[in-house]
């Protein structure tokens, strides 16, 4: 039962919260990946790759809160505990240790492409119910596409 009334059919709300569920959860891990190989990252590259690190854990962190409170929106409870994060997340653990700068890049890229990928999953599956929340992945699929194409360009 939701306290928050929403113009979305229970089915179309099970769907959309769903999606907007697993966008936070991968938002939230994105962001705690990208910061731990921000502290541990080393090598003749460390200070742009440092950098761009604290970008991706921005743009995470910001849109993180856009999901969620689009998720309250429609009457669905966002949950951004600890123990659902390990439970549900796709991103695979990033490196213990320093990270050689390259090793840094990779690991980034590997998790960005992972989650753009089910971004765009979500947004397949909110276009019918929730155009308003397939929007919202849009813009933030967007924003993690343009942090893997640097990071990819920096290491061509």
């Amino acid at each position: 039962m939701s306290v928050v009334k929403s113009a979305l059919t229970e089915g179309d709300r099970k769907v959309v919260g769903d999606a907007l569920q697993g966008a936070l959860v991968d938002l939230i891990d994105l962001s705690l990946a990208a910061k731990q190989v921000h502290w541990n990252v080393v090598g003749p590259r460390f200070r742009s790759i440092h950098l761009q690190l604290d970008e991706v854990v921005d743009t995470a962190r910001q849109h993180s809160d856009t999901v969620a409170e689009r998720a309250s929106a429609v009457g669905v409870n966002p949950d951004g505990r600890s123990r659902t994060l390990a439970k549900t997340t796709a991103i695979d653990s990033v490196p213990d240790g320093w990270i050689k700068d390259v090793d840094a890049v990779r690991a980034l890229v590997e998790a960005l492409l992972v989650v753009i990928e089910r971004m765009r999953e979500r947004i397949d599956a909110t276009a019918e119910p929730d155009p308003v929340s397939q929007d919202i992945l849009i813009t933030l699929t967007a924003d993690l596409e343009k942090h893997a194409w640097m990071f990819q360009a920096e290491s061509a």
